[in-house]
């Protein structure tokens, strides 16, 4: 029997990422292909539709809704009520209504999509070489967004008026650019203007082509970009990158690089069908692939890896500028050291003047500082290592409803994190909390977000740390406003469950969380923890034994300090004898160790698997000294791939006392001593090291399970960015028929610790 259609009218909601990626004229063609009356709107909350006409059609058009939705878009929700039916003479898109205190999703920052592309490459398009083309599907969208729902006159293009042809091109329902809130050309829309250190105009007639002969004689150039200035000079001249290097003061950390196309990716880097995908997605990443000897990307930009941090142009402006230099770029945060990203003209100015010859800039104002995001694959996942550009502020969707909450985060690698209802709001990249204006960022940050979600927390988490920047802002705020809840989280339990939460796992769980350093429940460091954990609690039930730091801090910047306090202690005083660790140590500086550990003088003890990657590496002489946060563990990593095959590994003990299991290794540190005095190659006692920390993993993690019945392992901390070291643990856990659960949409480091930390305040505080 025929379907019989009748006149209805339905309210629909549409809730997601739906505003800024030309949603609005997509529902207007929909509607109009179905034949259908009615209207479309934004609000602070989500996409409103009213639509009008014969029940198949309605039918129809809810199903294209979904199914055929811009590629930008992300629905989550769809909800529709029927209601009484209205004669609506045609489909219009009504103006956008602020609502108080609703909230929706907002974009992030998108790549250049190939028809923007196009134009600025067609000597026939009005915007022919403009460097701020855009349009519905590509662009800025959370760098300047000021507040919602999102509108251009609550973003920083709010200054430039449109001309008559952008103007008409907003206002045409099917044209891209329909409600493109940064449309712009060059008549009406922000101008480039290349300037020295003083702030003196350069002479030119086209500050682009003026830049790319600057690149190209060696200058350094501070370039503003969509989340702030990026520094810029020749990747291929040796002498120019260590010149940047020591004016940024950042001498051995790996610097980014820029290129063209993939086909120049290819020309550097051996890049997979994964790392291909996501160079090119519209997130345009910062990718870590495996550098090829014939590359002529200086070796100065990064120094003993054998991975180069690669990107794709993401802007026009950096289109254009690949295109004019025809050279590999370095693109590189524009700071000093670890300060924030500088983000407005004078600041910049002021900030990166003993570092950049030249200016290139813009009068775009950015609303929020970006970082570019950085990434690798392994085992066909993304692993993100920076989650900044093109990723915040997407939220991460949770599997329950949560409270409003504020996760303050870690000292390093900071981000925070907000939840409301069923997500979870984690910053950009925020830095090391070291310093006066990395805080301002992170204030500026938290009230930013605030307003954006429509968030008011009512519980504040962070770190047990006491002296951290983010505890303190934490207890500061729980002091000003005593009917906020404080609750601190231990470091590695909030590890434990960012990971979780990242996989929807609800435990309880096997939480192997491996790091260089977080305070313990127990006062001590922390760092190589095996934990059975929920999104509550969690047991602490086995760990690398504990050994000191003599030093404290000084220790971890001087990891032979490190491998001399784990000798003395494991070893004694003759494990010292032809160390390649020690042929630079003054063996005053080996007393005073002595006299430290023997006193408990500055000797902090710790489990931490950073600090035992750090003690090998400089028991091998790879590193004795660091520069940046993990060199020594890296670049032991680095040289371990050239034995990756190697099978061996070294002895170690398990004993156990009180219910927790200690992984002693006196054995392990006294091989790898023989495997040295044997004349064993470093790559193949580096492998070996690995092959070993794998096989402690799993071994361990069979004995909880064992005892527990559990059979579901996450892994976090920083060191599992060593992918040598991630790749062999998944295999011997998959081996063992433990499922394993790695982190995808949050750094695996400390930047997903305020998810953790958020989470685990949320379910401690429902149980009140």
């Amino acid at each position: 029997m025929a379907k019989i259609s009748t006149l209805e009218s339905v309210h629909i909601s549409v809730r997601g990422v739906v505003q800024g990626v030309g949603f609005r004229p997509f529902v207007y063609q929909l509607a109009t292909k179905h034949g259908l009356k009615g209207w479309v709107c934004n609000t602070s909350e989500d996409v409103k539709i009213e639509i009008a006409g014969q029940t198949e059609a309605i039918e129809n058009f809810l199903h294209d809704l979904r199914e055929k939705a811009p590629p930008l878009a992300y629905i989550k929700d769809i909800t529709t009520k029927h209601c009484r039916p209205v004669n609506y003479k045609s489909f219009k898109i009504r103006h956008s209504i602020a609502e108080k205190g609703k909230y929706q999703l907002v974009s992030p920052d998108i790549a250049t999509c190939q028809e923007c592309l196009g134009e600025i490459l067609s000597p026939d398009d009005r915007r022919f070489r403009y460097p701020f083309t855009n349009c519905t599907n590509c662009g800025p969208r959370f760098t300047i967004i000021k507040d919602i729902p999102y509108d251009r006159s609550r973003t920083t293009m709010n200054s430039f008026t449109m001309c008559t042809q952008c103007q008409r091109e907003y206002d045409e329902l099917l044209d891209r650019r329909f409600h493109a809130q940064p449309n712009a050309c060059p008549q009406c829309g922000p101008k480039l203007k290349l300037v020295d250190t003083r702030v003196n105009r350069v002479d030119c007639t086209d500050a682009l082509n003026a830049t790319g002969k600057l690149l190209k004689e060696g200058k350094i150039i501070a370039i503003k970009g969509l989340g702030g200035f990026l520094l810029a000079c020749d990747a291929t001249n040796q002498e120019v990158v260590s010149t940047l290097r020591q004016r940024k003061k950042r001498p051995f950390k790996p610097l980014a690089v820029m290129v063209s196309s993939l086909e120049e990716a290819k020309k550097h880097c051996h890049v997979s069908d994964d790392e291909e995908k996501l160079l090119t997605s519209p997130q345009s990443p910062i990718v870590l692939m495996k550098w090829k000897p014939d590359s002529t990307v200086s070796g100065e930009v990064a120094p003993n890896l054998k991975y180069l941090g690669v990107m794709l142009p993401y802007t026009p402006l950096h289109h254009l500028l690949l295109q004019e230099t025809a050279l590999p770029l370095v693109m590189t945060s524009g700071n000093l050291s670890e300060e924030p990203i500088a983000k407005d003209n004078d600041e910049a100015i002021l900030r990166l003047a003993g570092i950049a010859d030249f200016f290139l800039i813009h009068n775009r104002d950015i609303y929020a500082r970006y970082d570019d995001s950085v990434t690798f694959t392994e085992r066909g996942k993304t692993q993100l290592i920076r989650r900044a550009r093109g990723y915040a502020p997407y939220p991460i969707h949770l599997d329950f409803k949560s409270r409003e909450v504020l996760g303050c985060g870690a000292e390093e690698k900071n981000t925070l994190c907000l939840l409301k209802d069923d997500y979870a709001f984690l910053s950009q990249h925020i830095g090391d909390m070291e310093n006066l204006e990395t805080m301002e960022h992170y204030e500026d940050t938290l009230k930013l977000y605030k307003k954006l979600f429509r968030i008011e927390p009512s519980i504040i988490a962070c770190d047990l740390h006491p002296d951290y920047l983010a505890t303190k802002y934490a207890h500061k705020l729980a002091s000003q406003w005593p009917e906020l809840s404080l609750v601190p989280v231990q470091h590695h339990h909030a590890h434990i469950v960012s990971c979780m939460v990242d996989n929807k796992v609800k435990g309880p769980v096997i939480g192997v969380a491996f790091d260089g350093t977080g305070l313990g429940s127990d006062g001590n460091i922390w760092g190589g923890e095996f934990l059975v954990a929920d999104y509550n609690n969690f047991t602490r039930t086995g760990q690398l034994e504990y050994l000191p730091l003599p030093g404290g801090a000084q220790a971890i910047r001087k990891p032979y300090r490190t491998a001399i306090g784990y000798l003395l202690t494991l070893l004694g005083e003759n494990a010292l004898k032809e160390l390649p660790c020690l042929n630079e140590v003054d063996s005053l500086e080996i007393d005073v160790i002595k006299r430290q550990l023997e006193k408990g003088l500055n000797s902090p003890l710790t489990s931490s698997c950073g600090r035992l990657f750090d003690a090998v590496s400089a028991l091998l002489g790879v590193r004795g000294k660091i520069e940046y946060e993990a060199q020594a563990a890296i670049e032991l990593e680095m040289i371990a791939y050239d034995e990756a095959g190697q099978t061996g590994c070294y002895p170690f003990a398990i004993v156990e006392k009180n219910g927790l299991v200690q992984v002693k290794l006196g054995d392990l540190l006294a091989a790898v001593i023989c495997d040295l005095q044997s004349r064993t190659s470093k790559a193949k006692i580096a492998a070996r090291f690995h092959n070993s920390v794998a096989k402690i993993i799993n071994t361990l993690c069979q004995t909880v399970s064992k005892k527990t019945g559990l059979s579901q392992v996450v892994l976090s901390g920083g060191v599992f960015q060593n992918r040598l070291l991630l790749g062999k643990t998944v295999n011997l856990l998959e081996t063992s028929r433990l499922s394993v659960f790695t982190h995808q949409q949050v750094p695996c480091n400390d930047g997903g610790i305020s998810l953790g930390q958020a989470v685990i305040a949320s379910f401690n505080s429902d149980k009140e």
